[in-house]
């Protein structure tokens, strides 16, 4: 019974053997060992998820999975598309680099899926090299600079951050009422590095040399979350 069964198992696998099959998603995974290995290393924020990580291994060998089973069948493959059309994910991506992981998992379970080991190969090193090389790209964080006191002091505030900042700040918001005034200014980290720099004193500092001046808030915008 037993042989039986495993007899009509291996004959209704498709073209592909049990050997074959093996062979795929011990390729599958040894890429996305090395997709792991990539983005454990390369990424560059505060707020390192494992269970992301571990998510494109298992991508990779779905993937594969996906793929032994449609071989060349057209009708598999069709009737594949629309059972993965009705799924919806709402999973966050909280870096854009993350995306581009996500598509080098597929490719590479495509492949391997396909017995394309050397395809695997080739464009996983070319892609694992830029990866690691672009994975230590930093953005220029934007910092918003909030500025409050009273409305006399509006007009020297703004002689400053021109002064300071040579006039490339861009005011956001301005929020007055007949007694104060709340001025919110977009700087960059490279331009507020610059005035420490410079001056040899930190905005706020300067800032509040100017009569009326209450309170300076220096936030950090970013919209990745990871970071």
């Amino acid at each position: 019974m037993r042989e039986q069964l495993f007899q009509y198992l291996v004959s209704n696998s498709g073209a592909l053997g049990v050997e074959d099959i093996l062979l795929n998603f011990l390729g599958s995974a040894v890429i996305a060992l090395v997709i792991y290995i990539t983005y454990k290393m390369s990424h560059s924020g505060t707020v390192y998820s494992v269970r992301f990580n571990v998510s494109l291994v298992m991508l990779t060998l779905v993937t594969t999975l996906v793929m032994n089973v449609i071989g060349n069948n057209i009708a598999l493959s069709l009737g594949m598309v629309g059972a993965l059309s009705i799924v919806r994910f709402r999973t966050a991506i909280k870096d854009p680099r993350d995306t581009a992981f996500i598509f080098w998992c597929i490719a590479a379970g495509i492949c391997c899926g396909v017995s394309e080991f050397m395809i695997a190969g080739i464009g996983s090193a070319i892609i694992f090299l830029f990866m690691f090389l672009f994975g230590f790209v930093k953005t220029n964080d934007r910092y918003m600079v909030v500025i409050r006191g009273e409305r006399k002091c509006a007009d020297e505030v703004r002689r400053m951050m021109d002064e300071q900042f040579a006039g490339k700040q861009s005011l956001r918001v301005q929020n007055s009422t007949k007694e104060t005034i709340e001025l919110i200014y977009e700087v960059s980290s490279r331009m507020l590095e610059g005035v420490s720099k410079h001056s040899g004193r930190e905005l706020a500092d300067i800032l509040y040399s100017a009569q009326g001046v209450s309170n300076v808030n220096i936030v950090c915008q970013n919209d990745e979350l990871s970071r």
